[in-house]
């Protein structure tokens, strides 16, 4: 049965939209725990875009699940998680012009800068996952850099058509699958919905499924304590799917 991570970025784009101090994510991030969620996700980008220091700095102090940091596998980030100790890091691409994470890793072109943070990350107890696409290169790759975890990109599958989301879900399957042999656990996000998430929920090995948007979209009609609590019921819940027979719940 997956786990639910809740992203709370989009709460502090909507704040930053007017650089003024509303809404918080910092007691956002209670009410999304109220829902149940099991881990609290943030991005510290390098351009503050959205979550800033502070916020990073109180949500350690009053999280009570466990906090994710996604971040860039630059000097400053790393000083910044050696200081304020989160439950996991997630290192992924960055790039000043997207407007959010437009793929994964390439652990493989990487693999010795990466495995220099992993290590210095994972020997101060901080347990890191590498965001990465569905593919057998980077996941032996992620094997290689040290990393414990991956969290599988799944942007591919979120965005396909019906008539190509069977391929990319299988895709998807079969990755849970490859890292799960080699002694890695599993997480999944990006683009996740209400609609489409119970398929990636059901994969067999998977872990966690850290989701933001939707659910954020979802608290402007029902309160963001409801929308974790749909979110989480979809996950754990999810319904069987043709592709492996059963669900996994």
């Amino acid at each position: 049965m997956a786990s639910l991570g809740v992203n709370i970025d989009h709460i502090a784009n909507v704040r930053q939209a007017r650089r003024t101090v509303e809404p918080d994510p910092v007691p956002m991030a209670l009410m999304a725990e109220l829902g149940g969620a099991d881990g609290i996700t943030i991005h510290l980008r390098e351009d503050r875009r959205h979550i800033q220091d502070r916020d990073l700095t109180l949500l350690r102090q009053t999280v009570r699940t466990r906090l994710n940091l996604e971040m860039a596998a630059t000097k400053e980030m790393v000083e910044i998680a050696l200081r304020e100790q989160p439950d996991m890091v997630t290192l992924v691409p960055e790039r000043r012009e997207e407007v959010t994470t437009e793929g994964g890793l390439d652990v493989r072109s990487q693999c010795t800068s990466l495995s220099s943070v992993i290590d210095t990350l994972q020997s101060n107890d901080i347990p890191v996952s590498l965001f990465v696409d569905p593919d057998r290169n980077q996941l032996e790759a992620c094997q290689q850099s040290g990393a414990r975890w991956v969290e599988l990109h799944t942007g591919r599958y979120a965005q396909a058509s019906w008539r190509e989301q069977p391929m990319t879900l299988a895709r998807l399957i079969e990755a849970t699958d490859q890292a799960r042999s080699m002694g890695l656990r599993v997480n999944a996000g990006h683009g996740l919905t209400y609609q489409n998430v119970e398929p990636i929920a059901a994969i067999p090995g998977m872990e966690e499924l850290n989701i933001g948007h939707t659910i954020v979209a979802r608290a402007l009609s029902v309160g963001l304590q409801e929308a974790v609590r749909e979110m989480k019921s979809l996950v754990q819940n999810p319904r069987r799917d043709p592709l492996f027979g059963s669900s996994s719940s």
